[in-house]
């Protein structure tokens, strides 16, 4: 960390603190393959920071509002750090700072916990699904205009959308989209008509999840709201949620039987944004996919 950010970010957490900050050093973490992460110790205790300078100049700012609207829904059972300040990427980096989390080994309560306090989260109630600003699913941007119809929602906002990124990136062939677009055609047939708008991580594999000395947390969100069904695409996709977790989120938020049925349809959208970051054989997937559901 250069020095001018060392400076700047002293003064802002004298700003916050309201008292002298001293940074004594910084211990680079790994984990991420986008941002540079570091626990800072300083003179007022020790923070998480994470900062970058070639990233879309307001992916920290997007960052915190996902962490404080989790922090608002969220319950005993489960953590959400709490955002200390985030910036935009200007003369310096753009940064956010959090509370630092100690990390803990695991416990199968704690996964238990873990389910309850995401159900708790999803019964965080909206009237609407979208969120207030666009934010970043990995670096793709997202829409995430206020939208009343889930299916629209997830049709146009984040199948076709993230379909015409990929078409300006890696120049899909066109009878490859009129399968997309057939299978968007039928998502009114595939998906509930009475999705109810819950709050959802929105990126939740099992690297955007820690057992920390508070309990279980949430970290690095692009939160919206959204059929809950939606959070389980991602979760899905990697794996890493035990039985403990299915059980302590039954137990809170018990999902519709069909749910599994549905439940690659929402794994394609993260599938497609793999493709669309990684390219490789995440397309060829993604096109399985939609074959399967546009019949």
């Amino acid at each position: 960390m250069e020095n001018r950010l060392s400076f700047h970010l002293e003064d802002k957490l004298e700003q916050i603190l309201g008292s002298s900050v001293k940074i004594l050093s910084g211990k680079p973490l790994g984990g991420g393959c986008i941002n540079n992460a570091m626990k800072l110790e300083t003179s007022s205790g020790a923070f998480f920071l994470k900062w970058n300078t070639t990233c879309a100049p307001n992916l920290f700012t997007r960052e915190a509002e996902s962490l404080i609207e989790l922090g608002k829904a969220s319950s005993s059972y489960l953590h959400i750090p709490k955002v200390i300040v985030s910036e935009e990427v200007g003369e310096l980096p753009g940064y956010i700072i959090m509370e630092y989390l100690e990390p803990a080994s695991y416990s199968s309560q704690d996964e238990r916990n873990l389910g309850r306090g995401l159900a708790t989260i999803h019964q965080f109630p909206a009237d609407r699904f979208g969120f207030y600003n666009d934010n970043y699913c990995g670096s793709t941007i997202q829409d995430n205009s206020w939208n009343t119809n889930w299916v629209d929602f997830f049709g146009q906002q984040r199948l076709l959308y993230i379909l015409q990124l990929i078409q300006k990136e890696r120049n899909m062939p066109s009878s490859q989209m009129k399968v997309y677009e057939k299978l968007v055609s039928r998502l009114p047939g595939l998906l509930p008509s009475c999705s109810k708008p819950a709050l959802i991580h929105g990126d939740l594999w099992s690297g955007n999840y820690m057992h920390t000395n508070k309990g279980p947390a949430l970290i690095d969100p692009c939160a919206y709201y959204a059929d809950c069904e939606m959070e389980m695409g991602i979760m899905t996709m990697f794996g890493g949620f035990s039985g403990k977790f299915w059980e302590g989120y039954m137990e809170v938020n018990p999902l519709d039987p069909g749910w599994e049925k549905r439940n690659k349809i929402y794994q394609l959208y993260h599938v497609l944004n793999h493709y669309y970051l990684f390219g490789g054989g995440y397309g060829h997937q993604a096109f399985n996919i939609a074959q399967y559901y546009a019949g």
